[in-house]
C-alpha cells in the first residue's frame, strides 16, 4: 500500500520508499536495481547523471521491464523524453532541470510528476504546477548530489512540514539528502511521508531497511 495522492484528475500512489539508484554505468544500476526490487521495493528513481542519452534510454528499457516484473513504479530522473518512449511512470525533476509546470504539460495527467524542493515556497511552486510528490531536503551532505541546497537537518523539516501542514497541503513530501537508518523515526516524527535514498539500498542486503520503512510508515 502507499501513499495517496489526487492530481487534477487522477488518484495516484507515491510510495514511502524512494530508491534513487546509482552506480557506474547502466549495468551497474541495472543490478542495484534489481537486489532492491528483489527485496520488496516498490519505487525505483533512475538517476544517470552525466551520462550519455542513448545508454540511459538502454537502461531504462530495461529497468521498466524489471518494475514490470515486480509490480513497481519506474521514475525517471530528469529527462521527459525517456519516461514518454519507455512508458515510464513519471519524471522527477529537480530544481536546475525541466520545470514541473512544463513537464505537465508535456506527460499531460497520467504520468507522476514528482519535484525537489528545499523550501515553502519552492514546494508552494510545485504545487501550483500540479506535483504528485515533492522531494525535500536535504537532510544532511550528501556526495551523490552536485549543487547541494542549504541542509534543512530535523529544525528545518520540523518548521516546513509545520507551515506546509497548516495549509491543508495533503500533496506528501518524501525526505532526501544523506539520510541513515537512525533518522527514520526522527523524519517520521518532523511530518514527512516518506525517504528518498541511495547509498542505503545500495548494499548487498537491503531488505532490511526497507522493512524498517514501510513498517514505520505503515505503507507496506
Amino acid at each position: 500500500m502507499s501513499i495517496s495522492t489526487t492530481s487534477a484528475t487522477l488518484k495516484k500512489e507515491i510510495s514511502s520508499l524512494h530508491y534513487i539508484s546509482q552506480g557506474v554505468g547502466g549495468d551497474a544500476h541495472l543490478e542495484h536495481i534489481e537486489r532492491v526490487l528483489n527485496a520488496g521495493c516498490n519505487w525505483v528513481q533512475l538517476r544517470m547523471k552525466n551520462t550519455p542519452y542513448e545508454e540511459v534510454l538502454e537502461t531504462a528499457y530495461k529497468v521498466k521491464i524489471r518494475c514490470d516484473e515486480y509490480n513497481a513504479h519506474l521514475i525517471v530522473n530528469d529527462n521527459v523524453s525517456i519516461v514518454q518512449e519507455v512508458g515510464a511512470a513519471g519524471v522527477h525533476l529537480g530544481q536546475h532541470d525541466m520545470s514541473t509546470a512544463e513537464a505537465r504539460k508535456i506527460l499531460g495527467e497520467s504520468k507522476i510528476i514528482g519535484g525537489t524542493a528545499n523550501t515553502l515556497e519552492q514546494c508552494i511552486d510545485h504545487l501550483k504546477n500540479g506535483v504528485d510528490y515533492i522531494g525535500v531536503g536535504p537532510l544532511r551532505f550528501t556526495s551523490t548530489k552536485e549543487k547541494l541546497s542549504p541542509l534543512l537537518g530535523f529544525a528545518g523539516y520540523s518548521n516546513l512540514l509545520q507551515s506546509y501542514k497548516q495549509n491543508q497541503h495533503r500533496v506528501p513530501l518524501i525526505a532526501i539528502g544523506g539520510i541513515t537508518s537512525s533518522d527514520f523515526e526522527k523524519l517520521k516524527d518532523c511530518g514527512v511521508d516518506g525517504i528518498a535514498v541511495s547509498g542505503l539500498l545500495t548494499q548487498p542486503n537491503p531488505e532490511e531497511i526497507i522493512k524498517q520503512v514501510f513498517s514505520l510508515w505503515q505503507t507496506h
